[in-house]
């Protein structure tokens, strides 16, 4: 028996009349951008709106993807020509489109020069990331380098082989300087506050660390827009590949499921030119600050609250979460009482329109959006996404019950154990040290101090802060003794 065929370039003509592909000729695309963490949500997101450019006939934006870790995503696209399948879902059904943006596809830990060299070309005008906020070796509280993460202490021991993002651009900036190359502009497109100076900050302090002369060049010289990006990107199942290959007549061994709604605003910031991405939808603004708060703060802070109360509640999916009951009235009181009197005002923007979007996409009944998929790395996320909102709130001497409720729901997950006394697999960078905490405390408030002594997470505003320790105490409280369910039908009734 013949095995299946494989998506390729040499299948494109043959795909169903309904399936979108390229409309350029690939063979032409030279590579402008390098992007590092070519996951799930990079290939929904900016290789999109660059296909979108791509196929205008500007053909020097190809993006060459890099792995930091794993050769999952190369092993599994570098067969398929670098193509993959968009599935956009919602109530209506599914409209499938081939993605070509791809230029090449690079694993860091197998081969580290080629990477560098990647990132050194003159043709590379752009190099972007999707690290996650982990992947900045950053202290999330402060904003600033973690010089002791070990990642950093290697790379800066050995530059010529670096592990972490910041290594690479690093290095790869010095040997373009060395070579008399124009640096390339550096786009973040993860979920951090100000995340284009986040960025700025730990390179140019990685830089400096190494070379006070390279420390300055990057201040000076590199540009680091900020960007929002927005679009909910579950995790690719085998049952989506298996409905896509159905759909498409050809194995897709890395299709990606998304919703319909895509937005991506960027500070027009560029040392050395950019697609015309607004060709595609883009917004560019001179500050993207206000548009990145109101996405943190009220997607994704309602986000990682629906995971970890959902999770607890049993809820396997964020839709499932809405529809139980009390969930979709406690998000929506949370951001209409809580987080929107944090925001200042957007011209153009509704924020009424915005949050009833929201709300319809929470209850996307197409995406299969795992709780346990937003719940991963909460140490890291927190701050954006609750503790500053929180910060606000209690200075203008306001309650926060609802965003404390989120909080008290990340510290019981994090415990480790669910409702029902099972395991939790808790994927997080403290995660054994949270694991301990957990151990050593068996009250609400005895939980409550020991995790508020995790300065990385609370800095040590939060942690000094009586309202702040009682508020989250008292919620905690709830759970423990009511459990999740019952106490987000109690509290969305407040």
């Amino acid at each position: 028996m013949s095995a299946p065929r494989r998506l390729a370039n040499a299948v494109l003509g043959s795909l169903p009349a309904a399936v979108a592909r390229p409309a350029y000729d690939r063979r032409l695309v030279r590579p402008g951008i390098v992007h590092l963490g070519v996951g799930a949500f990079h290939r929904a997101h900016e290789a999109v709106h660059t296909d979108d450019v791509l196929a205008t006939g500007d053909l020097g934006w190809g993006i060459v993807g890099a792995s930091l870790r794993s050769p999952d995503t190369r092993d599994a696209l570098a067969p398929q020509d670098g193509l993959y399948t968009l599935a956009s879902r919602d109530g209506a059904g599914e409209r499938l489109r081939v993605i070509g943006s791809g230029a090449g596809l690079l694993v860091a830990p197998e081969d580290p020069q080629a990477l560098l060299a990647a990132m050194a070309d003159p043709q590379v005008r752009i190099v972007s990331l999707t690290v996650t906020e982990k992947g900045y070796c950053h202290s999330p509280a402060s904003g600033e380098l973690d010089e002791a993460h070990p990642d950093i202490v290697h790379d800066l021991g050995a530059p010529n082989a670096p592990r972490s993002a910041v290594g690479f651009i690093v290095e790869a900036i010095a040997r373009r300087r060395a070579a008399g190359v124009p640096p390339f502009t550096l786009l973040s497109c993860d979920n951090l506050p100000a995340n284009g100076r986040t960025l700025k900050r730990v390179v140019s302090r990685f830089a400096r660390l190494r070379d006070a002369d390279l420390g300055r060049f990057v201040a000076d010289e590199i540009a680091c827009p900020s960007t929002m990006v927005d679009r909910i990107v579950p995790a690719t199942t085998d049952a989506d590949r298996t409905a896509i290959a159905g759909a498409l007549g050809v194995e897709d061994a890395w299709p990606v499921v998304t919703e319909p709604f895509s937005q991506w605003v960027v500070e027009d910031d560029f040392g050395a030119g950019r697609p015309e991405w607004e060709r595609s939808g883009v917004t560019f603004v001179k500050d993207v600050d206000p548009y990145e708060l109101m996405k943190l703060r009220l997607l994704n802070g309602s986000h990682s609250t629906l995971a970890y109360l959902g999770y607890l509640a049993g809820h396997e999916t964020v839709a499932a979460a809405m529809a139980a009951p009390g969930f979709a009235k406690l998000v929506r009181n949370m951001m209409d009482v809580e987080v929107t009197p944090t925001l200042a005002g957007l011209e153009g923007v509704d924020l009424g329109a915005y949050k009833d979007d929201l709300v319809a996409r929470f209850r996307n009944p197409a995406l299969r959006h795992r709780t346990w998929q937003i719940a991963m790395d909460g140490s890291q996320k927190l701050p954006q996404r609750l503790l500053g909102t929180i910060r606000d709130r209690i200075a203008s001497g306001a309650p926060f019950a609802r965003l404390a409720l989120g909080v008290a729901a990340w510290i019981r997950y994090a415990c480790g154990t669910d409702e029902k006394g099972a395991p939790i697999d808790v994927r997080d960078p403290l995660a054994a040290t949270m694991r301990e905490r957990a151990r050593d405390a068996d009250t609400a408030g005895g939980l409550v101090a020991a995790f508020l002594r995790l300065e990385q997470v609370f800095g040590t505003d939060l942690a000094a802060e009586p309202v702040f320790a009682r508020a989250v105490e008292t919620a905690l409280a709830g759970l423990l003794r009511d459990g999740a369910a019952a106490t987000v039908v109690r509290v969305a009734a407040s």
